[in-house]
């Protein structure tokens, strides 16, 4: 049976640590991913959470263009693809559709949908989209769908997103163990 799965993108489909080699240069420092110890960098940098997202709004196009891709998601994604509906529902403000899409296809992501909703609550666009499963990196968004959807979120542990979990929330570290996790849930619902 054909399932619908969601997908966060940054930091779940791209890497959690695309963003450090521009705070770096930008900011002159030298983080690493083990120093983001919350999900809000104007912490990390210290800066008032403005001037964050004026450096941000500069940023955002070259960041997104040139995200690299996770290790092994995209033979993942595409063997999911043959039996599922991929569903991308991500943060991103909808100024960045054609930069998003356009990264999808140079990795030969497949997907059915993309959603930029431009903010962090992807309750509404998930229950809008039918999603049964979701894929994320953001502590709060998974605990959140998780509860108010009621349907199982992988979480992809990151330095910024190990606070307690419910049950429904499944950490995981890579996109294999996502994947057996996902085979074995998929094997469950056939029963």
């Amino acid at each position: 049976m054909q399932r619908r799965l969601g997908f966060d993108i940054d930091g779940t489909i791209t890497d959690p640590a695309t963003f450090i080699p521009y705070i770096n240069q930008d900011f002159h420092k030298n983080f690493t991913l083990d120093d983001i110890s919350d999900y809000d960098l104007s912490k990390l940098l210290k800066i008032d959470e403005s001037k964050f997202w004026e450096w941000m709004l500069v940023n955002e196009p070259t960041i997104y263009r040139d995200a690299p891709l996770i290790k092994q998601v995209d033979h993942i994604l595409k063997r999911w693809h043959v039996d599922h509906e991929l569903i991308f529902i991500t943060a991103r403000k909808k100024q960045y559709e054609a930069i998003t899409v356009d990264w999808l296809k140079q990795h030969d992501i497949p997907y059915q949908h993309v959603e930029l909703i431009g903010h962090h609550n992807k309750l509404a666009a998930v229950k809008e989209q039918g999603v049964e499963l979701f894929f994320e990196d953001k502590h709060d968004n998974a605990v959140m769908i998780a509860e108010e959807c009621g349907i199982p979120v992988i979480l992809f542990d990151t330095p910024y997103n190990r606070l307690p979990i419910p049950d429904d929330v499944i950490r995981v570290s890579n996109w294999q163990e996502a994947e057996s996790w996902v085979e074995n849930w998929l094997k469950e619902k056939r029963l």
